[in-house]
C-alpha cells in the first residue's frame, strides 16, 4: 500500500513539472460551465431590452387598424350625409346654384370622404363668376364654402351685337342686365375664340382699356366716347357719343389722352362751319397735324371759304340746315362712304392753312 501511494504522488508531481514545462494552465470543468450560462443569460436580458419597443410597435399597428375601420365605417353612416351646405361671399352668383353643385359632387362620398379641392376646381370651372372657392367640413353633416367673385371691369359687344361683362383677366362673366351700371364706354374687336391665343390678345386689350380709361378719365374726356375698337392694338379707334356719334377718331398705339383731347378741340373748331356737319373722321395718329374726313356730301373747300365770306346770319341758316339734312340721313351718309373706298383725296390751297382736310374714307363699323 504504501508503494503504491508514493507512486502516485510521483505520477502527479511528474505532471506538474510536466505541465509547468509546457506552460500549459490547466482549469476546473466547472468554470467551463458556469461561463457559457453567463453568456446565455446575457443573450437573454439583450433580447428581454427590445421587448418594450417591440410591444409599441405593436400596439401601434392595432390602434392605425382600429382607426381605420373606424373611419370607414363611420364615413358610410347615414349620420355624415351632407344636410347643410353654408355658403358666402356671393352678390351675382346663386348660392343655390352652389349648393347644387356641391350636393351633386358629395352624392356618392359624404362628408367625411369629400374630396374638397375638386369640389372647388368644380364650382370654378361651371361658374365663370367665381374666380375662387374654399371648402371646408363641418363635422358632422355640414360644409362651408367661401366664394370670391370676379370683378367686372369692362363691357364687350360680341359679334352677335351681345353685351357682355369682363374682369381683369379677360374671362366673360355674363350678359349685362339692365340694373347693371355701364362703364362709359364698351370695348369693340373681342377675340371671341376659345382658345389660349385668344385669351392672351384680350388679356392684353383689357390693359389697353384700363390704360385708356386711366387717361380719359383724368382728362374729363370718358363721357364723350360711346365705344373703343380695339380689334388693333396699334391702331385704337374710338367712336364719339351723343351728338357725334358718326365719327370715328384714330388714336393709333398711345398718347391717348392728349390725342383724343386735341381731335375734340379740331372738332369743335369746325363743328359751325359749313363742312362741320359732314365731319366722320378725324385722325390724330400724327402728333404734328391733325387729319379731317369728309361724307361725299359735303360741300367743297372753295365753296366754304365762300360761305364764310358772306352774311353771318346766311351762313348760321345754312349750317342749321346742313345739320338737319345730316341727321336725316345718316344711313346714307354711311353707304356713301362705302362708295367712295379708294377716291383718290382732293387737294386744295386751303389745306394749307390749319389742320389738313381730305375727303373721307370709309367708316369701321365692324
Amino acid at each position: 500500500m504504501k508503494e503504491q501511494v508514493i507512486q502516485r504522488a510521483s505520477n502527479r508531481g511528474a505532471l506538474a513539472s510536466r505541465g509547468r514545462s509546457s506552460g500549459i494552465v490547466q482549469r476546473p470543468a466547472r468554470r467551463e460551465r458556469g461561463a457559457t450560462t453567463g453568456a446565455r443569460a446575457g443573450a437573454l436580458r439583450k433580447a428581454l431590452a427590445y421587448a418594450p419597443l417591440v410591444g409599441k410597435v405593436l400596439l401601434a399597428l392595432i390602434a392605425g387598424l382600429t382607426i381605420f375601420v373606424g373611419y370607414r365605417a363611420a364615413s358610410s353612416a347615414s349620420l355624415f350625409q351632407a344636410r347643410s351646405i353654408d355658403v358666402s361671399g356671393t352678390s351675382r352668383v346663386s348660392a343655390d346654384e352652389i349648393r347644387a353643385i356641391v350636393r351633386q359632387t358629395l352624392a356618392p362620398t359624404g362628408v367625411w370622404k369629400a374630396d374638397l379641392p375638386t369640389i372647388s376646381r368644380t364650382i370654378v370651372h361651371r361658374l365663370p363668376w367665381v374666380r375662387s372657392a374654399v371648402v371646408s367640413r363641418v363635422l358632422p353633416d355640414g360644409l362651408r364654402v367661401r366664394v370670391t367673385e370676379r370683378v367686372p371691369l369692362a363691357v364687350v359687344r360680341t359679334s352677335a351685337g351681345r353685351f357682355v361683362w369682363v374682369d381683369e383677366d379677360g374671362v366673360r362673366l355674363g350678359a349685362v342686365s339692365p340694373a347693371d351700371q355701364m362703364p362709359p364706354f364698351f370695348i369693340r374687336g373681342w377675340d371671341e375664340a376659345e382658345n389660349e391665343t385668344a385669351q392672351a390678345e384680350n388679356r392684353d386689350r383689357i390693359k389697353k382699356y384700363a390704360e385708356i380709361l386711366r387717361e380719359w378719365n383724368g382728362a374729363g374726356l370718358s363721357q364723350r366716347i360711346s365705344e373703343v375698337n380695339l380689334d388693333d392694338l396699334r391702331d385704337v379707334r374710338a367712336q364719339l357719343a351723343g351728338d357725334d356719334s358718326q365719327i370715328e377718331v384714330r388714336l393709333g398705339k398711345e398718347n391717348f389722352g392728349s390725342r383724343l383731347k386735341r381731335a375734340l378741340k379740331v372738332l369743335d373748331e369746325k363743328r359751325d362751319t359749313p363742312r362741320g356737319p359732314f365731319i366722320i373722321r378725324l385722325d390724330v395718329t400724327q402728333d404734328t397735324r391733325t387729319i379731317v374726313g369728309f361724307s361725299s356730301g359735303a360741300p367743297a373747300l372753295s365753296d366754304s371759304a365762300n360761305s364764310d365770306s358772306g352774311d353771318a346770319r346766311t351762313t348760321k341758316a345754312r349750317g342749321q340746315s346742313a345739320k338737319g339734312e345730316s341727321a336725316n340721313r345718316n344711313s346714307e351718309v354711311r353707304d356713301q362712304a362705302v362708295r367712295v373706298e379708294g377716291e383718290p383725296q382732293k387737294k386744295d390751297k386751303d389745306q394749307t392753312a390749319g389742320p389738313a382736310e381730305t375727303q373721307s374714307r370709309p367708316r369701321r363699323i365692324g
